[in-house]
C-alpha cells in the first residue's frame, strides 16, 4: 500500500511539472545596458493567480544597508527585519501599500510585518538617512529579479496566457510599468527595454 501511494505521488507530482513552464526575461535599459535588480512578474491574463500561501521574506541591516535593496513577495507575505549591525536602527515606511514601523532595536524583531495590499514599498531608517529598500508587492506567485546581466528566469509556470509586468525603483515614469502579453509553453522568453532615471 506504501509503495502504491508513492507511486501515486511521484505520478502526480511528473504530471504536474509536465505542465509547468518557465519564463527566460532579459531587461535593458534604453541604451541596451542590461538592467539590475529589475523585478519581473506573470499575471495570468484571466486574472486569475492560483490561491498559493505567500512565503516568507528576509530583509537584513547589513553595515547600515538594507540587504537586499530590492525584493519582491506576493500580497500577503510577512517579511522579517533582522538587524545585524551592532548598532539600533529604526524601519519605517510611509508608502500607500504600507504604513510600518518598527521602533529602534537591536537583534530580530518580535513579530514580522504582513504586506497585505500590492503596490510599491519604499523603507528607510529614521536614524541613517542614507539607508534606503524597495519591496514591490504583487498579487501573483510568478515573479523574479534580474541578476547583473539583466536575466531573470520565472519558474513553475502553468501554461497559459499572461502579462508580464516589469519594474524597476528607476523608472522614469513609476507609474508606467512596461507590459507584454505572451503565450508561455514549456520554454519561452521576453525582453523589456526600460526607460531608467540616471543613477544617483
Amino acid at each position: 500500500m506504501r509503495f502504491l501511494y508513492l507511486f501515486l505521488a511521484a505520478f502526480a507530482l511528473t504530471a504536474t511539472l509536465a505542465h509547468a513552464a518557465s519564463l527566460r526575461v532579459q531587461v535593458v535599459d534604453q541604451a541596451g545596458a542590461p538592467v539590475q535588480d529589475a523585478i519581473v512578474y506573470a499575471v495570468p491574463v484571466s486574472g486569475k493567480p492560483p490561491a498559493t500561501k505567500p512565503l516568507p521574506a528576509v530583509i537584513d541591516q547589513i553595515k547600515r544597508r538594507f540587504v537586499p535593496m530590492v525584493s519582491a513577495v506576493q500580497t500577503g507575505a510577512s517579511v522579517t527585519f533582522p538587524n545585524k549591525d551592532n548598532i539600533e536602527h529604526d524601519v519605517y515606511s510611509f508608502s500607500p501599500a504600507k504604513r510600518f514601523e518598527l521602533n529602534l532595536y537591536h537583534g530580530i524583531p518580535a513579530n514580522p510585518v504582513i504586506f497585505d495590499k500590492p503596490g510599491l514599498v519604499v523603507m528607510g531608517c529614521n536614524i541613517h538617512d542614507t539607508m534606503v529598500a524597495y519591496l514591490l508587492i504583487v498579487d501573483t506567485p510568478y515573479f523574479a529579479k534580474t541578476d547583473a546581466n539583466g536575466a531573470a528566469t520565472i519558474g513553475n509556470l502553468p501554461v497559459d496566457a499572461y502579462k508580464i509586468v516589469a519594474w524597476h525603483f528607476r523608472l522614469m515614469d513609476p507609474n508606467a510599468q512596461p507590459t507584454q502579453k505572451i503565450a508561455v509553453n514549456a520554454d519561452s522568453a521576453a525582453k523589456f527595454e526600460l526607460q531608467l532615471k540616471a543613477a544617483e
